[in-house]
């Protein structure tokens, strides 16, 4: 490791969630406007990733009042409070700069649902089996 590497190492934040091109995110930025601070939020889409380690930027898109707006946030900047994934997208790119032209409807991407818990079993209340069943549990 080279002194370069080891100077960003100490740098980078601890815990950065896992974030992939199609995601859906909110970024908590912080903001400075004269001496006051506050915290801005930004929802939009991960159009694209690039750099790694210190140096690894998001672009994020969102439409707002009608304008699309694309923001570059440095992942492990000081500035950037955090980051949270709102849902996950299926995409089969690795840029998403198509979602530029596109309006409206045509601009969602396919979400990718989460797992279902451990699937219930259905009880059988009538017919044979049933009766079966209730015979041999009482």
């Amino acid at each position: 490791m080279n002194l370069l590497d080891a100077i960003e190492k100490t740098q980078m934040k601890p815990e950065v969630p896992e974030v992939r091109i199609g995601d859906t995110v909110k970024v908590h930025m912080r903001i400075v406007e004269g001496e006051k601070e506050r915290i801005q939020v930004i929802e939009g889409v991960v159009i694209k990733m690039r750099g790694s380690a210190n140096r690894k930027t998001l672009t994020v898109r969102k439409v707002s009042f009608g304008v699309g707006v694309e923001r570059i946030f440095p992942v492990h900047s000081p500035r950037v409070e955090k980051i949270e994934v709102v849902k996950h997208a299926k995409v089969r790119r690795a840029k998403l700069y198509f979602l530029r032209e596109l309006r409206g409807k045509a601009a969602r991407l396919k979400e990718i649902k989460k797992a279902p818990a451990a699937k219930k079993t259905k009880t059988r209340t009538r017919g044979r089996k049933a009766r079966a069943a209730k015979k041999s549990a009482g």
